[in-house]
């Protein structure tokens, strides 16, 4: 089973929850997942996605949580 890859990025000031999350997808190995969890939609984070050739699949959790499911395509 894969090891699970997350960033947790709730009550962290921008920049660094972005940063983390970049140097966390440099590492990725291919064919795995990264959950970024978030208390905010990332649109920054989604142009760098869309640039870098990922895909993303994000959902609101009921206690306000923004998870991000992100892989390479």
């Amino acid at each position: 089973m894969p090891e699970q890859h997350i960033v947790d990025g709730r009550g962290l000031l921008p920049p660094e929850p972005l940063e983390l999350t970049i140097a966390a997808l440099e590492k990725l190995p291919e064919g795995e997942e990264l959950l970024v969890l978030l208390y905010c939609t990332p649109h920054p984070l989604y142009a760098v996605l869309e640039q870098n050739g990922y895909r993303h699949e994000s959902h609101m959790q009921a206690d306000g949580t923004m998870e991000v499911r992100i892989r390479k395509r």
